[in-house]
């Protein structure tokens, strides 16, 4: 850890132009499949009066669960943050690896915060009703940006509304075809069914943030939502991707009334569909509903054999092989059932 404290330093003092720049607490934040993520402090002096920054550095590891660029999610940072939504401030991005070994981006910590617990039945606890509401209100301006005002319309992903669904279908069969350790039959039927069934064209093109859901934000002890993060996944798409990511019943816990563990559906599509000024439309919703559940079983997919093969040894991906597999499993099974018996 002191030789990348060291490195780290010399970069900032370059960067901050602050030749009296020293860090302090560098620590590795546990879990992340996509990025190393640690925290520190950045102590300097600024016109003669000392800084003390609260700073986080998310680092490229040697082996990645899911391949993304990591200038996309510092641009996405940028973007939305220049908006006025919750997003932690971008400090610097480094697409070479020279200063830090590998490519890099620091940003400003959001302090005095927590996540919640994915898996706890009561995330956010009496908060849940108000982090809820901004939750989906956060997520429907999202889907209400013009990708090419906040300058993001170079963004991978569909470029007409046409081809949104198939283009997601593609890429993720794409991660099942090249990660699967055994077959996935209920992960082929369900790309099978979502081709034979095509939803309806995307209402419009906007960013899709790509992992927005409970433990990707920060909340303080008011219930304050103060920072949307993770968008290493972001991409050009339809808007009811984020939707019916967000109220998959992965994220549900023990009651799969409220979406998330916090406020019930039907409230979270209306605030949605208020914020983003866009319809939740019941066939199409239910169409990418069932993408979640596939996109999900291959993120998981590739999870278990990063940890197989030794590439990525952190025990979250034996569990997300494991467990988070097995309840995506039975979600497409129990969906794919319905639509046969409908």
């Amino acid at each position: 850890m002191n030789e990348l404290e060291d490195k780290l330093a010399l970069y900032l003092r370059v960067k901050l132009a602050a030749p009296d720049l020293t860090i302090a607490n560098l620590a590795r934040i546990p879990g992340g499949a996509s990025r190393e993520t640690y925290r520190f402090r950045a102590r300097y002096a600024e016109r003669g009066k000392p800084i003390d920054r609260a700073l986080i550095l998310r680092r490229d590891p040697v082996a990645s669960l899911i391949e993304t660029e990591r200038s996309a999610e510092y641009r996405a940072y940028d973007a939305f943050h220049k908006l006025g939504l919750p997003v932690p401030e971008p400090i610097a991005l480094e697409l070479g690896s020279g200063a830090l070994e590998r490519p890099f981006f620091i940003m400003a910590e959001v302090e005095n915060c927590t996540t919640g617990g994915i898996m706890s039945p009561e995330p956010y606890g009496p908060h849940r009703e108000r982090v809820g509401r901004q939750f989906y209100s956060v997520l429907g301006k999202i889907a209400a940006a013009d990708p090419k005002a906040i300058g993001l319309d170079d963004f991978d992903g569909a470029k007409t509304v046409r081809d949104a669904a198939s283009h997601e279908v593609a890429r993720w069969e794409k991660v099942i075809d090249e990660d699967e350790l055994e077959p996935q039959p209920i992960v082929r039927a369900a790309l099978r069914w979502l081709k034979r069934n095509p939803p309806p064209p995307a209402q419009k093109i906007c960013v899709v943030h790509g992992d927005y859901r409970t433990g990707n934000f920060l909340v303080d002890d008011r219930g304050e939502i103060r920072a949307i993060l993770d968008w290493e996944m972001s991409h050009l798409g339809d808007p009811l991707e984020d939707l019916a990511w967000a109220i998959d019943p992965l994220w549900a816990g023990a009651d799969p009334a409220r979406p998330g563990g916090m406020i019930a559906r039907a409230e979270a599509l209306r605030i949605w569909e208020n914020a983003s000024g866009l319809q939740a439309d019941p066939k199409a919703l239910h169409w990418w509903e069932i993408f979640a559940s596939l996109k999900g079983a291959a993120i998981w997919i590739s999870a278990a054999r990063e940890y197989e093969e030794g590439r990525n040894i952190d025990p979250v991906n034996a569990f997300s092989g494991w467990y988070c597999l097995s309840v995506h499993n039975r979600v497409l099974a129990e969906r794919l059932a319905a639509e046969i018996g409908a």
